[in-house]
């Protein structure tokens, strides 16, 4: 072995705070915590936990701790004859996968080097000597997901088209229930959500048509075709994933809604369900969220520039009025709240939050679900909350005149308030609270800021290919020469799409003294928008011809995000 395997001079945790990574104090809260679980969890694991690190980074300081390599397993290319190997079975169970070989060495990325029994288990199999390189415990889930499961998913459809074939999966009997408790059906239902939640998909859409069922996947916001299954089987595929998201199966002519967990790769999954009759059987549609992600992201993680950010953390630490977030369905706003929440809930104050549905569960603040069906809507359920003595409130959407006014009342009488709405931009949301029916004077007066948002696709790094910009382009990015831009091309690594992840865009209105003026006189879109630029604000365009010029997206991105603004 490389590595010695024994945890050799000073502990983990000193070599941290040594390098600075964590304080003393962060450094005694994860000892305890880990005393607290008596050896049952790694240090590693606590310090993940408790957010005192990311998993990244403190993968990448135990790897330069130990003197070992530490590999991003979502920037390298794998070849799949070498991940192999190592049974799937085995992978999954020591959450390890063979990337290379060097020599007659087997390259194989771990989390966690110090278990030597691990590494000669795969030499017994493998006929390999390891060479063990650092990767986080995630990105080997995934990792393994992504590379095992084109067999998972063959054997899946072999599997349903013989059920096809028995003429089984057209029945719609009294057994029926008891029929897709049983494989194949249930797998193919698993290997939907996994398959959808490897290929980074937020939706995924089961469509029936007269002869088939398309099963597609929104990927970076755009919808890619997953697979196509026979329409024969898509009744038991609809029943099995109504029963496990609680909905009523004998039901077939009104939408329903249901919600299920499924743990893929390691990380538990919130699943909505949302059930729609069309002309061809019902049509369902599954929101996928991570239960693991949100709570981690931090304002400094949001994508903001550095100007956006440090005006995003002058307006949340005033102590009252109302911080908004704008945008279209699926632009990140929640994200935005609950990363502002993580910042703004300390344990000296009481933070409640009103939303329909409650996306993430976090320790230390107060979430109530809205149930229009029993009478908690949102102007209800804010009613109450003002007599929970709050200091924060979180408002998941202001829909209506009487949410928001209450909402806004709220913050004139001292509360700090955080809500979203539905606009183009930030200026159009100031005009929209009046249009609404809030008194220009109350806006003018407790409104801290407007923030609103985008997600841009990035161009992939592996195939994104260089040019100089035309002069039309120049113009649309308002620079007076042309320079080199990227466009997307595709490959492999980005499923020929050109684009790889998303990264959001901010346009920030910080309220000022002559602003609110404006606001209370009445004052227009384009007049409100043109004083807020006078006053540091940065639109949508330029943030994201900013990003265009630093070859982060595509000028079509450009076009198609900010068309509208």
């Amino acid at each position: 072995m490389e590595v010695s395997y024994t945890m050799a001079g000073k502990p983990i945790g000193e070599y941290l705070k040594e390098k600075g990574l964590i304080t003393q104090e962060q450094l005694e809260m994860v000892l305890e915590k880990q005393r607290e679980s008596n050896g049952q969890k790694r240090f590693g694991d606590v310090i993940v936990e408790l957010g005192v690190l990311s998993e990244i980074r403190f993968t990448q300081a135990l790897a330069g701790k130990f003197n070992m390599q530490y590999v991003d397993l979502g920037n390298i290319e794998v070849d799949e004859t070498v991940v192999k190997k190592i049974p799937e079975p085995m992978a999954k169970k020591h959450t390890i996968i063979a990337i290379g070989t060097r020599g007659s060495r087997l390259i194989v990325a771990t989390s966690d080097p110090f278990d030597m029994n691990i590494f000669e288990e795969v030499k017994v199999v493998t006929g390999m000597d390891c060479r063990p390189v650092l990767a986080t415990k995630t990105a080997i889930n995934k990792a393994i997901g992504k590379h095992y499961q084109m067999d998972n998913v063959s054997e899946v459809l072999d599997s349903v088209n013989k059920l096809n074939a028995s003429g089984m999966g057209q029945q719609e009997d009294a057994d029926s229930v008891e029929r897709v408790e049983n494989a194949p059906v249930v797998k193919l239902a698993t290997t939907i959500v996994e398959n959808s939640y490897r290929a980074d998909a937020t939706d995924i859409h089961i469509e029936p048509f007269k002869t088939y069922t398309r099963i597609r996947v929104r990927v970076n916001g755009d919808l890619v075709e997953l697979m196509n299954i026979s329409h024969a089987v898509h009744n038991s595929l609809i029943t099995r994933l109504k029963i496990i998201s609680g909905m009523n199966i004998a039901e077939k002519r009104i939408p329903q809604d249901g919600r299920f967990t499924q743990v893929v790769d390691g990380t538990t999954l919130d699943v909505r369900v949302s059930s729609l009759p069309t002309v061809n059987g019902e049509k369902i549609v599954i929101r996928i969220l991570s239960t693991g992600q949100i709570a981690l992201r931090k304002i400094t993680d949001l994508g903001m520039s550095e100007y956006n950010y440090k005006m995003f953390e002058s307006m949340i630490k005033v102590p009252h009025g109302v911080v908004l977030v704008t945008g279209p369905t699926g632009s990140g706003k929640t994200t935005t709240l609950y990363a502002a929440l993580g910042e703004l809930a300390k344990p000296n104050v009481n933070v409640i939050t009103v939303e329909d549905p409650v996306e993430k569960n976090i320790d230390g603040i107060n979430q109530v679900q809205v149930n229009a069906k029993a009478g908690m809507t949102f102007a209800a359920a804010l009613r109450s909350i003002l007599r929970q003595d709050p200091d924060i409130v979180m408002i998941g959407e202001m829909r209506d005149t009487e949410t928001a006014e209450i909402g806004i009342r709220a913050a004139i009488t001292g509360h700090m308030v955080l809500s979203t709405l539905h606009t183009n931009d930030a200026a159009s949301t100031i005009t929209r609270l009046v249009d609404m029916g809030v008194a220009p004077y109350m806006v003018a007066t407790s409104l801290i800021g407007v923030i609103a948002q985008r997600l841009v696709k990035v161009l992939c790094p592996k195939c994104k290919k260089p040019r100089l910009s035309t002069d039309e382009e120049n113009k649309l990015m308002k620079i007076d020469k042309s320079l080199t831009i990227y466009d997307a091309c595709g490959c492999p690594e980005c499923n020929n799409t050109g684009y790889k992840g998303r990264t959001a865009i901010h346009e920030i209105i910080h309220n000022t003294s002559e602003l609110s003026t404006l606001i209370a006189e009445g004052g227009g879109k384009e007049q409100i928008e043109q004083m807020a630029k006078q006053h540091g604000t940065r639109l949508l365009r330029d943030n994201v011809s900013e990003l265009v010029q630093a070859g982060v997206t595509s000028i079509d991105e450009l076009v198609r995000v900010t068309y509208a603004v």
